[in-house]
């Protein structure tokens, strides 16, 4: 009972904040903290305006979950995608919904969330995502960079109010290490397997769809709350990333002749370089 509430005053925070200015910002593929059912923004085939205003984070403030979208790197990969054309479908699909419906959710939370209330529950969310990156790096012989990760987490949510505040990396300089278990499984040995599109949550590959089923079993938003309650969570954090995202994906659709082969090409660079390095 007391989760379904906790979670319910997390819902109904914007109807008591005040009103956030959106600033005019050009597009460009900076991004945010966190949230990771957000890879709905690899999507595929659609127009949008590009009138719109978008909301102004700090420069330093990243989401790992889209951080393969701004990998510029010019080496190129060859892609395993024999199943171009389901992918493809998978793709619209994704495109479509984040367009006509994640979107226009978002515009409106950004509307009424104030903008630091937004930082903090991208911070929250990432805080509770702690045990995937201390146990994947552990497994990877990252000991280092497993204490660094679990001393953020144990300052975070003491003196950072429960994650609200990053205070591990705003005063001790102790900076995220990213970690999940699809690099885990490559760090193995065991190749991507073909490319994939997954409903909801873009792009992937076989390697990382299982290990984005064991993340979500480490995160500890899955103990937090059950059944609706951890859905509406879910919901409530892919919300709060778009909103705080300033149009990466629509910068890409104006740009890339083809934006499915573009997201595609991006990502499978991204997660090797994260494993390269």
């Amino acid at each position: 009972m007391k989760k379904s509430l906790m979670l319910a005053m997390a819902l109904a925070l914007p109807a008591f904040g005040v009103h956030a200015q959106a600033t005019p910002t050009p597009a460009d593929t900076t991004v945010y903290e966190d949230a990771s059912a957000a890879l709905i923004l690899a999507a595929a085939d659609e127009t949008d305006s590009s009138d719109e205003k978008t909301f102004a984070a700090p420069d330093d403030f990243e989401d790992e979950d889209l951080l393969w979208l701004d990998d510029e790197d010019d080496v190129i990969l060859d892609v395993y995608d024999p199943l171009e054309t389901i992918n493809r479908g998978t793709f619209w699909f994704n495109d479509k919904l984040y367009f006509y419906l994640l979107k226009p959710v978002a515009k409106g939370y950004r509307w009424i969330m104030p903008e630091p209330l937004m930082l903090g529950i991208g911070n929250f969310f990432s805080n509770l995502a702690s045990p995937v990156r201390i146990i994947n790096a552990g497994l990877q012989g990252k000991f280092t960079d497993a204490g660094n990760e679990l001393t953020r987490f144990a300052v975070n949510t003491t003196i950072g109010i429960g994650g609200l505040f990053d205070t591990a990396k705003d005063h001790f300089n102790l900076k995220k290490k990213e970690e999940d278990t699809g690099q885990t499984l490559g760090y193995y040995g065991i190749g991507p397997g073909p490319y994939l599109v997954l409903p909801f949550f873009g792009p992937s590959n076989f390697r990382d769809g299982i290990g984005l089923l064991a993340d979500s079993r480490m995160d500890l938003t899955y103990y937090l709350w059950e059944d609706r309650d951890y859905w509406a969570a879910i919901v409530l954090k892919a919300v709060n990333t778009v909103a705080l995202d300033k149009d990466t994906y629509e910068g890409i659709k104006r740009d890339a002749l083809d934006p499915y082969l573009f997201v595609r090409d991006a990502y499978v660079q991204y997660r090797q370089n994260k494993l390269d390095n």
